[in-house]
């Protein structure tokens, strides 16, 4: 059972639209997320973390430091370290020695490592072109305009609350 439905017989609100819709949307987002994982397996031994450390570095030709990656995909510096470790023994990526700091890194994808991002992002676009083939051309774009107003209402009051 989905988080959507586990939670729809909660306790009764004065909002039940609004909180059904981020159930909807929480509950798609976890489906399409497990998707997408059981697929990096199989078709490339690989996991999600990886394919989003890769897909950082690939938008960093000249590379990345090691706390700017933690930085950009919201996980701890260690999380970082382990994945680097395991895809620079696999030629997948390479650490440098930043010019001036000896205890930072830069990190950045190999030819090799490269290569195979494109692969997995090419197929990784499909898989989310099909979770949403049922919807079309318009709903998207309506569903994406829709969201961006969510996106710029939170992100204003996450800045006034900041204040």
């Amino acid at each position: 059972m989905d988080l959507e439905a586990r939670l729809h017989g909660s306790a009764p609100s004065e909002h039940p639209e609004a909180l059904r819709l981020w159930l909807r949307m929480l509950t798609c987002t976890q489906l399409i997320e497990k998707q997408v994982r059981s697929q990096l397996r199989a078709q490339f031994d690989t996991t999600l973390p990886r394919f989003d450390l890769m897909a950082q570095l690939e938008r960093a030709p000249d590379g990345m430091k090691m706390k700017d990656l933690s930085r950009r995909m919201m996980v701890t510096s260690g999380n970082i370290t382990g994945i680097t470790d395991q895809l620079v023994a696999e030629g997948l990526v390479e650490r440098m020695d930043v010019e001036g700091d000896r205890r930072a890194y830069l990190v950045r994808l190999t030819p090799q490592g490269r290569q195979q991002f494109i692969t997995m992002a090419r197929q990784h676009e499909q898989w989310i072109v099909e979770a949403f083939a049922t919807l079309g051309e318009r709903d998207i774009s309506t569903l994406y305009r829709l969201l961006g107003k969510v996106k710029e209402h939170t992100q204003n009051n996450s800045l006034e609350t900041a204040e």
